[in-house]
């Protein structure tokens, strides 16, 4: 069982990448994004994520607990999860390369300083924590790229 959690903690491996593995996970999701995922219908997409979600939280509060550090480095399904929402805005476009830049650059900015509250939702225990700082960057991103969509 330890190794379903590597897996999906670590999202295949990704998140043993020597340098930044959240933001090497963070770019791989928005390339099958963008050849893969965008042609789902929303509910479909919606569904995804919140599948990752609850396995992100059942397997990253497994992966850490075995590790016995509360947030380890090599989870990345959090950034998965967090990148897909921001994703999630531009859904019901056609993005191109500038608005798909602008979603990764907007998650990872949110994901790493964690401004208005985001740091707050680490907080929650195990897994809950750790999935749901990245759950609340990918959304502030998402009301971002919704704001400039309305206005553009």
């Amino acid at each position: 069982m330890k190794i379903i959690h590597d897996i999906i903690s670590t999202f295949i491996g990704i998140g043993y990448c020597p340098l930044a593995p959240g933001t090497a996970a963070s770019l791989v999701v928005v390339l099958i994004y963008y050849f893969l995922l965008r042609g789902l219908s929303w509910p479909v997409f919606a569904g995804l994520c919140l599948i990752i979600f609850f396995l992100g939280v059942w397997s990253s509060s497994r992966y850490a607990s075995s590790r016995r550090v509360e947030d380890p480095g090599s989870v990345v399904i959090d950034e998965v999860l967090g990148q897909l929402l921001a994703l999630f805005a531009l859904h019901f476009t056609t993005p191109g390369w500038p608005l798909l830049l602008a979603a990764f650059l907007g998650f990872r900015f949110f994901d790493i300083f964690k401004p208005f509250f985001i740091h707050r939702a680490e907080r929650f225990p195990a897994g809950w924590g750790i999935m749901l700082d990245d759950v609340m960057a990918g959304l502030y991103t998402g009301i971002l790229l919704q704001i400039y969509l309305h206005l553009a």
